[in-house]
């Protein structure tokens, strides 16, 4: 079957035209290209080219106007603001660059559709002061001025567009209405043209007013592309334009309307496919893509019709190397470049407008892949170092000073421009990225694509900085950040490609008139294709209703139309479908979708994609020990195990592996907030502090109470050793400040409850570090077990070892039943297993004589006091024996050396642990 556009050209030259005298207006730019081509094809001998405009040229060389760009429409508005305002209800342009843009879309569309403005701004205005009357009660300032908004509307319009009018400049709808005013006197002087629209379907009522003003002046020849089935059909949205035109242009009352395919009901190969998420289309699509280049099928035929603009970088990264010839004609948004995350970054950070920097966000901008190879030198990376003190020192928030004096000198430069103040002015601001992208740009390594990157964004902020030195209303960093961001979203990198060879990737507007054999369409969802109910307008439904201007409904249908025209003449379609739904994105799949199955002209062939998911059974790791692993645990058997590396590897015997073989140590990350294990060694410090001095002593109430005035300075002179430079004066930081003098104070509290009780404690040793030798059977080389233990005491006369834990721990978890599971139950037993290596440790060495007590006080769990130790018969048994003796001791010795001799025993692996 033949394309339009060819169809078009024969019929053209069949009527007897000279095709290089006409003048062809097409929907856009981008079909112009196609049409030279398939002019080239039916021509016999050389001819010119004839002139191929867009619609927007065309009507703007009747109109006579310049169009002026959003960014510019915007600050030309800002001017009419102001002068119309009353002075005591002006807002700064960045609040009213928040609803101008709306307003100016409300402008433009009440002109493209040719309606009379004073009537809807005037129809507006009695609906909202209807909304706001009140007999009895009288309407505040808020009220008044919000009235005054809407009565204003009409001068608004009417002062910008007289002096846009004046100036010879528009924005698109008062282009298309001066365009409709000019067009009897532009067909006078043009009336030698012939004029050829062709692929048009949603005029709006200047461009319909004009294309009626040609052909009836018998200038003009329209080609609609059109299957019979969407107009025949009453209700398809398809047709709804084209059935309009038929049944109220006044052309097609003599005039037979005769350009209606039936291509769309012709055998079509179509497979409606669902596929979960949008790069699991982007990877589906460069599977379908390679089965068609395995088919031997021209790609030149195929075109990917991308529903969403942020589909295309994973598609494009999903093309088979092999396909080389592949012309995009969307653009790549620059939003979407690297280089934007940076400049975001660095807003983000300059918005706050303070003098010190969060860690996170200064770590972000210079960690940035942009930013990042300015600080290599031949000595090393720079960036390297400035993290590692930033990391230690526990710098939360830091300065410019700071930073510098962090950072090596080569890099100062850079520094300054990343974090110098900009001040809250935008001539700063765009100085200081202009100067980063020439410094960026002084880097040897970048590529082509890269550079490319860079020349955008400088023309970028070069523009910015026009706007701002020609109107000076980007006053503060948030107002530049919004003129910024609105600039980003329309301006693209455009891709350099030959538009008549290879696989073509387009968004939907892109394939207006165009035709291809293969099609694959993506993110065919309700609320992206369509795009469903949007109402960002001042102008309510009923009023657009009641004076015929577009609604969401007439905007499905443009899409409907593209849609379906894509399918008319394709042989070999491929409908993708997002079946994760989003309910920000797109929901489920599209009406279109459902509409198809419910015609039932073509067969679907539905298929849902998942990636495979193979059924394996876990499989545990496990870690051989090797000549290289023994050495080292035989060198750590030398040094001693301690207790919290045995109950390490009960907990995981992989986690002992990495931490005591492999040396990997968690990563630390800068101490945002005072962690746990923080908290723990500052009280476990303060308390040595003031307890240290009277090992072998007598407490007394004189002595605690003393410690108790101590608290504060002990606290804070030890958070500030392990703290470093962190902040604990404000926030977060500051409530575990006082809860750690809190711990404190109470259990100094308790101790002294116990003395007015009349007990007597007497401290033995503080901190007292262990070391004992091992003799176990099977292991030929010296065991050394060893340990710090927190306190022992004298309680009564009762011996009592203690472990600090400023969490919090029940009675049950210092109590066991059987003593086999002490070295396999991590969570039940781990603190028995500690509290026991002190014990056997310290009797060892003879330091303690038998029976005695130990256990665990907990600080956030000091109402239970002194938690001992005690072994159960049963888990039910109330009765339990709290007092540590010989036999105590010689059933954990049996334990204990087992799970040694499993660790330093050759041929038993380390294996994972399957954890709950």
């Amino acid at each position: 079957m033949g394309n339009f556009i060819t169809s078009v050209l024969l019929d053209l030259k069949n009527k007897g035209y000279n095709l290089e005298d006409l003048y062809f207006i097409l929907p856009s730019k981008r079909a112009g290209v196609f049409l030279k081509n398939h002019l080239s094809k039916i021509t016999q001998h050389p001819t010119f080219v004839p002139q191929i405009l867009s619609i927007e040229e065309f009507v703007e060389e009747i109109s006579g106007l310049k169009s002026l760009n959003n960014v510019d429409t915007l600050f030309r508005f800002y001017n009419v603001y102001n002068e119309v305002s009353p002075k005591e209800t002006k807002e700064s342009f960045e609040a009213f660059s928040r609803w101008a843009q709306i307003l100016i879309q409300d402008f433009n569309e009440i002109d493209r559709y040719h309606r009379n403005p004073d009537s809807i701004f005037n129809y507006l205005n009695a609906i909202k002061e209807i909304d706001h009357w009140s007999i009895n009660k009288e309407q505040t300032d808020l009220i008044r001025s919000y009235l005054q908004f809407w009565k204003l509307l009409k001068e608004y319009y009417q002062n910008f567009t007289e002096q846009l009018l004046n100036d010879g400049q528009g924005y698109q709808g008062l282009i298309y209405r001066e365009a409709v005013e000019n067009l009897e006197s532009y067909i006078e002087t043009h009336a030698h043209k012939n004029y050829v629209f062709l692929g048009f379907n949603a005029l709006n009522t200047c461009e319909s007013l004009i294309v009626q003003g040609l052909l009836q002046s018998e200038s003009a020849d329209i080609y609609w592309d059109i299957d019979k089935v969407f107009l025949q059909d009453n209700v398809h949205d398809a047709g709804l334009f084209i059935r309009q035109y038929l049944a109220k242009w006044n052309y097609y009352k003599t005039q037979s309307f005769n350009w209606i395919t039936s291509h769309y009901a012709d055998k079509k190969d179509i497979k409606i496919i669902g596929v979960p998420k949008l790069v699991g289309q982007a990877k589906y699509i460069g599977q379908i893509l390679e089965t068609i280049s395995s088919n031997d099928q021209d790609l030149k035929n195929t075109a990917v019709i991308l529903g969403e603009e942020n589909l295309l970088i994973p598609v494009l990264n999903s093309i088979p190397e092999h396909i080389n010839k592949v012309n995009v004609t969307m653009g790549l948004p620059l939003k979407f470049v690297p280089l934007a995350s940076l400049f975001d970054q660095l807003f983000n950070i300059h918005k706050k407008n303070t003098v010190k920097y969060y860690f996170k966000d200064l770590v972000a901008l210079i960690s940035h892949p942009s930013i990042y190879n300015l600080f290599e030198s031949n000595q090393g990376n720079y960036l390297n170092d400035l993290l590692n003190y930033i990391q230690k020192n526990n710098l939360v928030h830091l300065s410019l000073s700071q930073l510098k004096n962090i950072a090596h000198k080569k890099t100062h430069r850079l520094i300054d421009l990343l974090f110098s103040s900009w001040n809250d002015s935008s001539k700063i601001a765009l100085k200081h990225c202009s100067d980063l992208i020439s410094l960026i740009k002084s880097n040897n390594e970048l590529n082509n694509l890269d550079l490319e990157y860079l020349y955008r964004f400088h023309s970028l902020f070069n523009q910015l900085s026009e706007l701002n030195n020609k109107y000076g209303y980007l006053d503060s960093i948030v107002c530049l950040y919004k003129v910024y961001n609105d600039l980003l979203q329309t301006e693209t990198l455009d891709f350099k490609g030959e538009p008549l060879e290879g696989l073509q990737i387009m968004g939907m507007l892109e394939s207006r008139v165009l035709d291809f054999e293969t099609v694959i369409i993506s993110s065919v969802n309700e609320g992206i294709l369509p795009s469903g109910k949007t109402t960002n307008s001042f102008i309510p439904y009923d009023v657009k209703i009641e004076n015929n201007l577009p609604t969401y409904k007439e905007k499905d249908a443009v899409y409907t139309y593209h849609f379906y025209r894509l399918l008319q003449r394709a042989k070999n379609i491929y409908i993708l479908y997002n079946t994760e739904i989003d309910t920000l994105k797109g929901g489920e799949k599209s009406r279109f979708i459902t509409q198809m199955e419910v015609e039932g002209i073509h067969e679907l062939k539905h298929i849902v994609v998942s990636p495979e998911v193979a059924l394996t059974n876990k499989k545990l790791k496990q870690i051989t020990k090797t000549n290289d692993v023994l050495s080292i645990l035989k060198e750590l058997s030398g040094k001693g195990f301690s207790p919290s590396s045995l109950t390490n590897y009960i907990r995981n015997p992989l986690d002992f592996y990495y931490e005591k073989i492999l040396g990997v140590k968690d990563f630390e990350d800068v101490e945002e907030n005072i962690a746990a294990n923080t908290l723990g060694s500052v009280i476990h410090n303060t308390l040595e502090d003031f307890y240290k001095p009277f090992e072998g002593k007598l407490l007394t109430l004189d002595t605690l109470k003393e410690f108790k005035s101590q608290i504060k300075p002990a606290v804070t002179q030890h958070f500030k050793s392990l703290y470093k430079d962190g902040d604990f004066s404000s926030g977060k930081n500051l409530i575990i400040f006082e809860i750690a003098q809190r711990y404190i104070s109470n259990f100094i509290n308790s101790e002294i409850d116990q003395l007015k009780d009349g007990i007597q404690i007497k401290i033995l040793a503080i901190e007292s570090e262990e070391k004992i030798k091992l003799d176990i059977k099977g292991i030929p080389y010296p065991i050394h077990l060893t340990g710090k233990v927190d306190r022992i005491d004298e309680f009564n006369g009762v011996t009592r070892i203690i472990d600090y834990k400023s969490g919090k721990v029940e009675q049950s978890k210092v109590e066991i039943i059987d003593w086999e599971d002490i070295t396999t139950d991590y969570d039940k037993y781990s603190k028995s297993f500690q509290v026991l290596c002190y014990v056997y440790m310290m009797h060892q060495k003879g330091k303690i004589d038998l029976p005695i007590e130990a256990g665990i006080i907990s600080f956030k769990n000091l109402n239970q006091g002194f938690l001992k130790f005690g072994k159960k018969e049963t888990s039910n048994s109330r009765k339990k024996d709290q007092l540590i003796t010989k036999d105590t001791l010689k059933n954990f010795e049996k334990q204990l050396f087992t799970l040694i001799l499993e660790i330093c025993t050759p041929n038993i692996d380390f294996v994972e642990k399957e954890l709950d």
